[in-house]
């Protein structure tokens, strides 16, 4: 294999499929990336065995071939070259010889042969829907998503795809969130719901933006498929049952305030200092027209901040993790923000005034 190809062109795909490999693997090319050189485009190709993620760029093909490169050193040595760089690659054996200007640098690899690719199951279902749209879910839930819970299934992002569009839903198990987007995805019947990977949520993150590109989506019975323009990721699916979260979203709430959000996050962050380090316990006192937030910790410091309220019902006093308030906040929409909740045993809903679509369930927490 032998190639020509630009910087600016390769180090975007180098990029988006990096995030895909780990840094420790129970196998060696697990470390590596597949390079496929043919019809003047390069292809790349990086995976853990749960998600793939496929790239291309233009190139000038001297010579087509595969192989597996070390994936950080590669995109290490290409990340620091200058922008507009020219560089050449050309395998030979066990080596790559990537040159570029007066530096030259040799690579081990590994046969293409042996790389692991994914096979996508059949899709089932195939969904359109634009780039930023899919962008807001992920950002409007990932941070409720549970990391190596035993209970395998909340270990994910859960996709609802029916008639009014597409839901994204994530628990932890202490909070929840919530988004929806409509769109005609010309769904009949009663859709379809899956639960996607925390990485693979991770993994999109990354690579979506803002734009209004199409990014199509297919769905099969163990995998599910993200293609928008050159870049290609499939993921496998987490096979469970997600818990029904409207019995959590549906209770009445018989008391509801209205809060100004960046006075809100202010004050919580300034008391965060003092509270305990290791339960990140913060009281919330509601009253008529003030919410008073303290905080305390072991060596018998205290911190008090009050922000004006509307208090719709009887004042309680809550206690929240301060880190779940936090993140909430930073996905709330709008410049005020309203929270409904019943008494100190019961969960509380979260979200932006008047905005429908979100909704974030923080449970209080024993202080």
């Amino acid at each position: 294999m032998e190639i020509l190809v630009n910087r600016e062109h390769l180090l975007p795909v180098l990029g988006r499929g990096a995030g895909v490999v780990e840094r420790r693997q129970t196998l060696p090319i697990l470390g590596n990336m597949l390079l496929r050189a043919g019809e003047n485009r390069v292809g790349v190709v990086s995976t853990d065995l749960e998600v793939e993620v496929r790239g291309s760029c233009s190139a000038q093909v001297l010579q087509g071939g595969e192989i597996t490169i070390p994936a950080r050193k590669f995109l290490d040595i290409v990340r620091n070259l200058p922008e507009g760089s020219e560089l050449r690659l050309k395998s030979s054996g066990d080596r790559i010889l990537i040159s570029s200007g007066r530096g030259r640098y040799v690579l081990g690899t590994l046969p293409a042969n042996d790389f692991p690719l994914m096979q996508a199951d059949p899709a089932s279902q195939t969904f359109e829907v634009e780039e930023c749209s899919i962008r807001r879910i992920l950002e409007k839930t990932w941070f409720a998503m549970a990391q190596q819970d035993v209970r395998y299934y909340l270990n994910g992002l859960l996709l609802e795809f029916d008639g009014a569009g597409i839901r994204g839903v994530a628990t932890d198990g202490h909070r929840l969130s919530r988004f929806d987007v409509r769109a005609d995805l010309g769904v009949e019947g009663d859709g379809r719901a899956v639960i996607v990977p925390y990485k693979t949520v991770m993994e999109l993150r990354r690579q979506f933006s803002s734009s209004a590109s199409v990014v199509k989506i297919s769905v099969g019975d163990r995998t599910i498929q993200f293609e928008l323009a050159d870049l290609v990721t499939t993921s496998k699916l987490i096979d469970g049952r997600f818990p029904d979260y409207d019995k959590v979203i549906g209770v009445q709430l018989g008391r509801s305030v209205v809060l100004d959000k960046e006075r809100l996050k202010g004050a919580l962050t300034r008391a965060s200092v003092l509270s305990n380090e290791k339960f990140r316990g913060i009281r919330m006192e509601f009253e008529a027209d003030v919410v008073r937030l303290q905080a305390h910790n072991p060596e018998q410091e205290e911190a008090v901040e009050e922000v004006d309220s509307v208090l719709e019902g009887e004042p309680v006093t809550l206690g929240f993790n301060v880190g779940y308030l936090s993140d909430v906040l930073g996905a709330v929409e709008g410049e005020q923000v309203e929270v409904r909740f019943e008494d100190g045993n019961s969960s509380s809903i979260w979200r932006g005034l008047g905005i429908s679509e979100e909704t974030f369930v923080v449970m209080p927490m024993r202080l």
